[in-house]
């Protein structure tokens, strides 16, 4: 079964036509989605509840304590049933059609990531790109990872994979966790594979994402893997 995680807050103007998007993509197989809920004031929670409540293969979790990005993603985790696990934003830089490209590598490799920096990749922003595509150069530097796009947050993992993971040492703050995952999947040699992705400008609700605190973020985290190698 192919588990897709969503984590969400404030998404109430792009989550059900996301979860009819990939509902129309996954057709035919078995699936479930599962969206956590950092118990958004837009009503994004109670929106899902609502259109999906017959649906048994969306269930919607509520999280009010020990809330964030990092920690919504390992309750989706740890809630799901599949032996594919899909982790994807919700406000469409995550293009659900690429779902159905990752899905081709769900055998042959333990971790196929987004990525807007390999051929057929990219952003609508391209302003932001640069900035990105060189903070990535940077990480990749340091940190000697192969992977091109180490902060997209798109990734499939097999299911016994996660379960061999130190998973509270990785689950934790916002993007910054995406390059502990990935340190931790070249550190054991775990077989990665890449897929294109392109972010276009978000249409609904507004970002989560702000730079200085990321980036301040992102930095600690790599300097502290660069420590403990």
């Amino acid at each position: 079964m192919i588990s897709i995680i969503l984590p969400t807050y404030n998404e109430s103007g792009n989550i059900i036509r996301l979860i009819n998007k990939i509902k129309l993509i996954l057709k035919g197989q078995e699936y479930e989605i599962i969206v956590v809920d950092d118990a958004s004031p837009d009503g994004t929670y109670q929106l899902v509840k609502k259109n999906f409540s017959q649906k048994n293969n969306v269930k919607p979790y509520f999280r009010i304590t020990d809330r964030g990005l990092a920690k919504s993603v390992l309750c989706g985790m740890e809630k799901s049933k599949g032996d594919i696990l899909i982790v994807m934003d919700t406000d469409f830089n995550h293009n659900p059609t690429v779902l159905a490209e990752m899905l081709k590598y769900s055998t042959q490799y333990d971790l196929v990531v987004g990525s807007r920096y390999i051929v057929n990749g990219g952003m609508e922003n391209r302003i932001r790109y640069l900035f990105s595509y060189l903070y990535n150069l940077a990480i990749r530097l340091t940190l000697g990872l192969k992977t091109h796009d180490n902060l997209s947050g798109f990734f499939m993992m097999k299911r016994s994979v996660f379960d061999k993971i130190q998973s509270k040492t990785i689950f934790y703050g916002y993007g910054d966790y995406f390059i502990r995952l990935l340190y931790y999947a070249y550190q054991k040699g775990l077989k990665i594979k890449e897929v294109p992705v392109f972010y276009s400008n978000r249409t609904q609700g507004v970002s989560k994402s702000k730079f200085l605190p990321m980036f301040v973020d992102y930095s600690k985290t790599v300097l502290d893997l660069l420590i403990n190698k």
